[in-house]
């Protein structure tokens, strides 16, 4: 193997190794994101609660998907809060990324969409 192949080997193996090695990091600010993306889902204006059902956030609404239902990943969530999606708006000029990521996390969590 030559040094170009070495060097994108290496290039190529950290960045997962980096991504597990923050895994612990995330897991301790599970509790903290959940509840900023609790709070976030009954307040962000407009409210999620007021279109979406999700059981853990005591939220019926009746326009938008129920997401007990859905079990959106975080993923998707995130994009659907950026770019919105059908009737729902985008979020971007009123939530920060740091928002979204909770709102998102909560969201994915509770339904049942990641575990």
């Amino acid at each position: 193997m030559n040094s170009f192949s070495s060097a994108r080997l290496a290039r190529t193996l950290s960045a997962p190794l980096l991504a597990l090695a923050c895994l612990p990091a995330l897991a301790a600010t599970d509790p903290a994101q959940m509840e900023l993306g609790k709070k976030l889902f009954a307040t962000s204006v407009p409210a999620c609660a007021i279109c979406h059902t999700l059981k853990d956030a005591g939220a019926e609404g009746a326009v938008g998907p129920v997401l007990d239902e859905l079990k959106p990943n975080s993923a998707r969530v995130s994009k659907a809060l950026r770019d919105g999606i059908g009737s729902m708006p985008s979020f971007k000029a009123t939530l920060s990324e740091a928002q979204i990521a909770a709102l998102a996390h909560y969201v994915s969590r509770a339904s049942g969409g990641e575990k």
